[in-house]
């Protein structure tokens, strides 16, 4: 293989992509089928398959359903495995989960916050140091989404908290540096990764939270930009609007679209990430609300999709509810921004089949897309002998290694 240059080199490079295809695979194909797909001999699969059981990497699990003859195994998570945990932080709350390989994710964590730097990332470094004292070397990294701009170093902006060029990481406190990102390029990722922008070549991914995030996705990435700050759609005039953002500029798409716009639309107060309970009112009574929603974001999606020409646009969080219930009025008003070239083969537009969960599980990706490299088992060799005390028994692995804690 490339980059492979002797058998011991060979031997990881395997060990890495046999890890990787459980984990893309969410933990669900047999051993055979996974032989097959990484075009293995089978004598090599079970050596590998032996050594990662030894490692405490993966474990085997007889599949559900099989033919007569011996059960069929099924690779997943080592009930003492690594673990990744993974943040989303919204503008009112946070939440906190461990995500085995495999993508398997039980909520640790979640709690509202006052929407300062101190009072968000104070409170959730000391969560997070617990976890890790609690379950030791199963955790091997942390990845935080939150709902702004985050540049290199883990420098985030977000506007409707008034937050400006915080210091994520140095907040957090955290023993290890989290890595940490905007939770619409997560959520774009896992889409990539989980979702309906798997297998497409250039895919658009908006999130409708307060507001609204947007990023293309090219061959299943994110596109960041040169600081890490692209893609910044929801921050583009493309509706029209002549109000004031909270991030500087006149007339945000962001402005229009989302749960701040719902409020506003309805004569309620907004910003500031608090409101969200009648926001969701809102979205379930009001179906003006609704449709000048769906309006703003089909104009917006008309533009992007002239610009980038993207395969397909997926939504999440409330943009799902938008589309479900006023997809008829989101498209009216995407048609007629399209170029003609567009509208013979218009992109599909989805809800995404993540809804909420994008930010986290793209977080949960970020982490084990830097643990599934030779280094990263190497350094969990180095470490295997101290194992967390929160271990399960046998029998429970099929259902989460992890106790006292409900699965997402």
């Amino acid at each position: 293989m490339i980059g492979a240059t002797t058998s011991g080199e060979l031997r990881t490079h395997n060990r890495v992509r046999l890890l990787r295809a459980v984990h893309d695979c969410g933990a669900a194909r047999t051993r055979s089928q996974l032989t097959r797909d990484l075009r293995l001999a089978r004598g090599t699969a079970s050596v590998l398959v032996a050594g990662l059981a030894e490692d405490e990497l993966l474990h085997e699990e007889p599949a559900r359903e099989h033919a007569r003859g011996r059960p069929t195994q099924v690779p997943g998570p080592h009930p003492r495995g690594p673990l990744a945990l993974a943040v989303d932080v919204r503008e009112d709350a946070w939440e906190l989960a461990a995500c085995e390989l495999g993508g398997r994710t039980t909520v640790l964590d979640l709690q509202p916050h006052d929407g300062t730097p101190e009072g968000v990332l104070g409170p959730l470094g000391e969560a997070i140091a617990g976890h890790r004292r609690r379950l030791g070397h199963r955790v091997v990294g942390v990845g935080v989404a939150l709902a702004g701009p985050v540049r290199h170093g883990g420098l985030v902006d977000i506007a409707h908290l008034g937050w400006r060029s915080v210091d994520v990481p140095r907040l957090l406190g955290v023993e290890a540096e989290p890595i940490v990102g905007n939770d619409t390029a997560f959520a774009a990722l896992a889409e990539a990764r989980r979702g309906r922008l798997r297998g497409v070549r250039v895919g658009l991914h908006l999130h409708v939270d307060f507001d609204l995030g947007g990023v293309l996705v090219v061959e299943g990435r994110p596109l960041g930009g040169a600081s890490g700050t692209g893609a910044e759609f929801g921050h583009m005039p493309l509706t029209g609007g002549d109000r004031l953002c909270p991030c500087g500029a006149i007339g945000c798409w962001g402005m229009d679209v989302g749960a701040n716009a719902l409020l506003r639309h309805v004569g309620l107060a907004y910003g500031g990430g608090r409101g969200r309970a009648q926001a969701e009112q809102v979205l379930a009574t009001s179906e003006e609300a609704v449709a000048a929603n769906a309006r703003a974001l089909g104009r917006g999606i008309a533009a992007l999709v002239n610009a980038h020409d993207p395969e397909v646009v997926t939504l999440s969080g409330h943009g799902v509810e938008l589309s479900e219930r006023a997809g008829k009025v989101l498209m009216d008003s995407c048609g007629p921004g399209l170029m003609a070239i567009r509208r013979d083969q218009p992109p599909r537009i989805e809800g995404s089949a993540l809804v909420w969960r994008g930010a986290l599980l793209g977080a949960m990706e970020s982490v084990f897309d830097a643990f599934l490299t030779p280094e990263g088992l190497e350094t969990w060799r180095e470490n295997h002998p101290d194992q967390a005390r929160d271990t399960p028994e046998r029998r429970n692995v099929t259902h989460s290694t992890l106790k006292g804690a409900r699965p997402l």
